[in-house]
């Protein structure tokens, strides 16, 4: 019986003891696990080169037709037919509304015949005036006798004037019941009938003729980029390319782009107080008939050449609590370092950079979210192209057909 429990106690010992030896050996490894060093970090970086690109501006405006002639009648009467169809184009000259020309007509008539008494009275007029002039200078008859013979003729010579531009005055009044076309364009809706009675200089015009080949586009520039465009040109930050500068691009409202390229033709000079912007006046050739006016569209202006522009991926830009743009960069020791940006524009998938970066930086573009500023980081290139073939969007794509 003594015997038993003695076996039991030193079972019982040896157990705990077997519990103790166990924690102490993995107590020891959990040491030696904790001790071990971290591993280091790996990124992808791309490293910044300057390059020269041709810096845009994408403005919006609207169309505007590069002539505009609103058809107002010159004399009154009855319009007797219209003589063009609506919405076509029309040339210089065209008769677009015939007035009644009766009136005219005999008016001219009267002024003619008046004009033929006149100059029927002028001969016999003249010739007392010169028999009057041989009495005076055989003081046959008074001076008051001869005054009056030469003022009559200068009456009479003054009537063919009169009736001269009398006639010609029925006869312009006589053509304007041929109501033309000042300019060739293309012709709206018709605000007049046949039978209406219109009015010299009406204000109500009868119709509306637009040239729309080639066509203004109208855009609004801020006072402020215009500014900042002034100031990167004299600091040389910006270089303008003769007349290839003057060329503009064309956007569609429908996001497609126009086919034919515009040029600049000026730029207005009185600030719009309500909107602190200026025109900019764009011409563009428009030979199918695309563009009508009052469209909305977008004009890429070309600024200038940037000799020394910093490009960088967006995904490798971020920004701190305030909203400031930064990039992280790795330094000359293999770890990394915070840099604030100052960025301009997008342009594609990457910012243009105006400070904070250098030529020869290494911009950290993957694994952003496993470091901090002052960790060593083991440095990788970023490899673009295998990223986007990776994507699912792009795994599909055929052999040959990639963009």
């Amino acid at each position: 019986m003594y015997a038993l429990e003695s076996v039991e106690k030193a079972l019982k010992w040896s157990a705990v003891l077997m519990a103790l030896l166990g924690g102490l050996f993995l107590g020891g490894c959990d040491r030696r696990q904790q001790s071990a060093p971290p591993p280091v970090p790996e990124v992808a970086t791309v490293t910044v080169q300057p390059q020269a690109i041709e810096l845009t501006t994408e403005l919006p405006g609207r169309t505007s037709a590069y002539l505009v002639a609103e058809i107002r009648p010159q004399v009154n009467g009855i319009v007797q037919k219209r003589l063009f169809k609506e919405g076509s184009d029309v040339k210089t000259g065209q008769v677009l509304y015939q007035i009644d020309p009766a009136p005219f007509e005999a008016a001219r008539d009267s002024a003619k015949a008046s004009l033929a008494k006149s100059e029927a009275n002028l001969p016999v007029v003249r010739l007392k005036e010169i028999r009057y002039r041989a009495l005076l200078a055989e003081k046959a008859v008074s001076q008051q006798d001869y005054e009056d013979k030469d003022a009559a003729l200068k009456q009479a010579e003054a009537d063919i004037a009169y009736w001269k531009a009398a006639v010609e005055t029925a006869r312009i009044n006589l053509e304007y019941t041929r109501v033309t076309a000042p300019i060739s364009g293309r012709i709206g809706k018709s605000n007049v009938t046949d039978g209406a009675l219109v009015t010299a200089y009406q204000p109500v015009p009868l119709a509306t003729i637009q040239q729309l080949d080639p066509i203004y586009v109208d855009v609004p520039q801020s006072t402020t980029e215009l500014l900042r465009l002034k100031r990167r040109l004299e600091d040389n930050r910006l270089h303008q390319n003769g007349t290839s500068q003057s060329k503009v691009k064309l956007i569609l409202e429908d996001g497609t782009a126009y086919q034919l390229a515009g040029m600049f033709k000026f730029r207005d000079v009185t600030v719009d107080p309500t909107t602190g912007s200026v025109v900019l006046r764009l011409v563009f050739p428009n030979p199918e008939g695309v563009l009508l006016p009052g469209m909305f569209v977008r004009a890429v202006v070309k600024e200038g050449i940037s000799e020394h522009a910093i490009l960088v991926l967006q995904q490798a830009v971020s920004r701190d609590p305030k909203g400031n743009p930064i990039a992280l960069i790795v330094d000359a020791e293999g770890k990394i370092q915070q840099r604030r940006l100052t960025v301009d524009r997008a342009i594609g998938d990457k910012w243009l950079v105006s400070s904070g970066l250098a030529s020869g930086d290494r911009v950290v573009v993957e694994g952003i979210q496993k470091i901090r500023p002052g960790v060593s980081v083991k440095v990788i290139p970023f490899d673009a192209a295998r990223k986007a073939d990776a994507e699912p969007g792009n795994m599909a794509r055929p052999a040959g057909k990639a963009n």
